[in-house]
Order: C-alpha cells, then structure tokens, then sequence
C-alpha cells in the first residue's frame, strides 16, 4: 500500500477549492434508487467512499454514468433486495441503502457496513426507527442486516439518539410511505438537509428542515431532478487547522460560511481568527494571537463534540493537533466513540505534549516542536491530522494507511502541493 512522506517545516499559502461534502453524496446516491427517473448530482467529490457507493449501486441495478468528474447520473431501473458481498463493508453509508430498497421490498438483507475504526457505531437507531414503521429487524448468525414487513404506516418517531445515517436511513423510509412521519430528535447536520432537499425536489413534502422536528409527507410516485451538493465543512475545518498549525496563510473557496460558524468558534478559543470576503471566499491569516482562550473565569478551556449545530466529532481529531501548535492549555472532550482519541498517541510519539485522560479526554499543552516520524492512520480525520502534525515537524513524516485519508479527501496530495506543502506519495514497504 501506499503511504506519504512529508518534510516539514514548511509553512502554507495560496488558495484551496473545496471539494462537495462527501457525506451528503452517499445519502443522495442511495436516495436515488426511490425512483426510476434519473436523478444527476453535481459537486460529487471523486474520492473513494463515493466510487465505492456508486460501484454498489450498479450492483443493485442502477445505471452510472460519469457526466464529469464531478457530476454523476444515476437511473434506477430494477433493483435486488440482497446485497451480501465485502464490498459493503468498506464504507459506513453502504447501510444507507435499506431505507430506499424498503420502499420496494418487503423483505431485504445486506451486509454490515464498515467505515472509520473509530468505537462502536451501533444499528439500534436504524432498527428502532423501522420498527416504528412497521418493520421487523434483526442480525442474523451470519451477522447481516435483515429488515422484512406485512405493511409499513407512517408514525411518530423519537429517536434516542440524534443518529445522522438512522435519520437519513429513516427519512428515505417515510418518504415512501403515504401520510405523515413526525421524526423527532432528528439529526440536522448539512448532509442531513442536502438529503431532505433532493427529496422535495423529488416530490416528497418535507417540512423543518435544519431542524431536529421533521413533518414528512410520503409520496408513492418520486421524480428525478438535478441536485448540487454542498461544500464538505470538514474539508474546509481541515485546512484552516492546517493553516493554523504551519503559521501560513490560505484562502479557501467554494465555502457556505454557515457551514463553519460553529468551526470557527472552535478555532478563536485556539486563537486563531477566520475572515470571509465579498466573494464568499474564507481567509486565514499568518498573523493570529495563537494563544488559547481561557474561560471567563479564567480556567482550562476546552471544545467537545455534540450534535449539530454543535462541534463536529469528526474534526475534534484536526482540533487536536492545532492545539499543539498554540500556546497554553485546552481540553478536548469527545463524547460520542470511544476509539477516535486514541490517535494521539502517534502525536505524542512525535513530541506532543498531550495527556490522554480516559478514551473520550485529553489535555493539550502547547506549543510543543514536533519531530518527524513514522505513523499510521487509523481514520479519515486522524489520517489527516496526522498529515498536519507532519506539515509542522521538524524532519521526515511517513504517513501509512493514507487508504482511509484519500476516502475523504478528493485529490488532497495535488491540494497540498499547491499549498507548498512537501508531500510525495510512495511505495510503503
């Protein structure tokens, strides 16, 4: 496999478009299978999770055209209501597909979706939510998913947890049905509204949207429609940290400033600030305070992950190793897997100064000078965190296991050499 030397030392400038947000394109791929008509996304950044969700669906009979590299057309012609192969396994979304196949069959089974290795990521929301509509799930011997009914009806669901993939899962399910599906405690992130969208352009009535209260009016007989994605916010949160840990300079475009508020928030108790331009573009200058914040009663700050509109989990890993780079003390908490912390020991290895409290706390302590060294990537945002801790190092970085980075990140070694980062991509033997 594949792995990246990076020389650090070097500090970033220049400009960075941002790719369409990866997790809106699987959830809108898999919607596409509710109707026949062909529906083209727009914005669908080419990385891997996608080509995988796209490689799926064409085994479940839909059509894939490649319009662009960023533009795809899908039509649904027939479908299959059993998916058992490795390939599922390979990325989380592939779970996103029971919601849509559903709508067809009253008997469908697939395999297990894989995804980061970040904790344990349940199915009980998915399943619970089914279940209020009227289905029956379980996990066989062989540990698939299987999820059969006599008759689906519409109901009042709340959701014990604000799942993203259940809510979508869920979403596409009540779309189908004809009546309203009250869906409470929904999750709202960006991806989650990008879905309800295509679904109303599709002929579904979705009302709430970019709240946690969703009123859906289920239709039988779905459209096709032209549908663009919005800018992947982790991406973007994943520059500026990187920006921030090198003390360089860069302009991101292609950007929904909304999308990153509350990022932004995050980096200011980092002390680092983040302008916008007339043109919509995002700015990070090379002159910030870099001093983390202190409370208002003058004790250890800290950023933890909730819901959205709270911090994002998966960027707390970005946050992380910026905070090595600022001076002063914050904690991290990350409440939602119990995993996705572990990261930092590569960090330490390579001189950060970083307690690790428990598997959801660790405490920072900055500026530390980071060396090069040799490391792993254990998940999409660790990997790239990772590639930052190496931007800011002095020495040589090798970054291994850069399959789980470039799952996330659309052509990233061609973004980050035109960022003067060093970053050659090489044979890991």
């Amino acid at each position: 496999m594949d792995a990246y030397r990076i020389e650090g030392g070097r500090k970033v400038f220049g400009e960075v478009s941002i790719s369409g947000n990866k997790n809106s394109a699987l959830p809108l791929i898999a919607a596409s299978l509710l109707t026949d008509e062909s529906i083209i996304l727009k914005n669908v950044p080419n990385i891997k999770d996608v080509n995988t969700m796209l490689s799926l669906i064409e085994e479940l009979g839909s059509e894939v055209e490649h319009i662009d590299l960023n533009t795809i057309k899908l039509t649904s012609k027939s479908r299959v209501n059993r998916v058992l192969n490795q390939k599922m396994e390979m990325v989380r979304g592939s779970i996103l597909f029971l919601g849509p196949l559903l709508a067809f069959f009253n008997d469908v089974e697939i395999s297990p979706p894989g995804g980061d290795v970040i904790g344990l990521r349940r199915v009980d929301t998915h399943f619970l939510g089914f279940n209020s509509l009227g289905a029956s799930c379980s996990i066989t011997d062989e540990g698939t998913l299987s999820v059969r009914y006599d008759r689906l009806v519409p109901s009042d669901i709340f959701l014990e947890e604000a799942s993203v993939t259940a809510t979508e899962n869920i979403i596409m399910l009540a779309s189908s049905i004809e009546g309203i599906t009250i869906l409470r405690n929904a999750a709202c992130e960006p991806h989650v509204q990008d879905l309800c969208n295509m679904l109303n352009l599709m002929g579904c009535d979705i009302k709430g949207i970019g709240s946690n209260l969703l009123t859906i009016k289920g239709t039988k007989t779905f459209r096709g429609c032209t549908y663009t994605l919005g800018c992947d916010y982790m991406e973007a949160g994943s520059f500026i940290g990187l920006a921030a840990a090198t003390k360089g300079e860069i302009v991101l475009k292609n950007v929904d400033y909304q999308s990153i508020r509350v990022i932004e928030s995050a980096f200011n108790k980092l002390g680092i600030d983040i302008a916008t331009r007339e043109d919509g573009s995002v700015y990070v200058s090379s002159k910030q305070e870099r001093v983390m914040k202190k409370s208002f009663n003058n004790m250890t700050n800290k950023i933890d992950d909730a819901p959205w509109p709270g911090f994002p989990a998966d960027l707390l890993s970005i946050m992380t190793v910026t905070a090595t780079q600022m001076e002063g003390t914050i904690l991290m908490h990350e409440k939602m897997f119990e995993s996705r912390m572990y990261f930092v020991d590569w960090l330490i290895r390579m001189n950060a100064d970083i307690i690790l409290c428990d598997p959801h706390r660790a405490v920072i302590n900055g500026p530390s000078k980071l060396n090069g060294a040799r490391v792993s990537s254990p998940d999409v945002r660790a990997g790239m965190a990772l590639i930052i801790a190496a931007a800011c190092s002095k020495g040589t970085s090798v970054i291994e296991n850069i399959y789980q980075i470039e799952r996330g990140y659309e052509n990233l070694e061609q973004k980050l050499k035109g960022i003067n980062i060093d970053i050659t991509r090489i044979s890991n033997i």
